[in-house]
């Protein structure tokens, strides 16, 4: 069964420690992908997402700007973030590790996301959502995000760690269109 992501319920967020102390939040507020889904076999599900870098906020325009310089994530060169999954391995009911390629500035490296599902619902206007959340933590080294500043107190600037959590509503599409795609 073929879902796709319903962007006005869903969130793509990190977040990074600065100078130590505090943690930002930013999101990506552009994205689409699909995601093979059978209730009945979760472990078979397939998911292929696309993110759009350029529409990163973390509601401070001088940061955003820094985040998509050469510094950062090169938008220019680097239009797009991926992520295509490999396999499912489930560890409950509704709980699951779900292994993939994250590509980002064309560096790809495998992560694991924690995934719980949340189930489904019919909606008033007769399609049907299904509700998961998932997050990882990464190493931004990892795929050539190296950009950072030492402090005079010790540490740096910005953490190598980044948070990833996302929310997710997908709507599963009618199988007759899932066929024709």
């Amino acid at each position: 069964m073929t879902w796709t992501i319903d962007a006005a319920h869903t969130h793509l967020e990190f977040n990074v420690t600065h100078m130590m102390l505090a943690k930002v939040r930013g999101e990506f507020e552009d994205f689409e992908g699909t995601i093979a889904f059978d209730p009945e076999n979760p472990a078979a599900t397939e998911v292929d997402i696309t993110i759009d870098v350029a529409s990163l906020t973390t509601r401070n325009q001088d940061r955003d700007a820094h985040l998509r310089s050469p510094d950062f994530f090169n938008v220019e060169e680097y239009p797009t973030l991926t992520f295509k999954s490999k396999r499912v391995e489930l560890v409950s009911d509704n709980e699951a590790k779900l292994v993939g390629d994250l590509t980002i500035k064309d560096i790809t490296r495998e992560v694991v996301l924690d995934v719980n599902y949340a189930g489904q619902a019919q909606s008033p206007w007769g399609t049907t959502s299904a509700g998961f959340t998932a997050s990882t933590t990464i190493n931004r080294t990892d795929w050539g995000l190296t950009w950072n500043q030492a402090l005079e107190t010790g540490g740096v600037l910005v953490s190598e760690k980044v948070g990833i959590n996302i929310e997710t509503e997908l709507v599963k599409q009618a199988e007759a269109e899932a066929e024709a795609a």
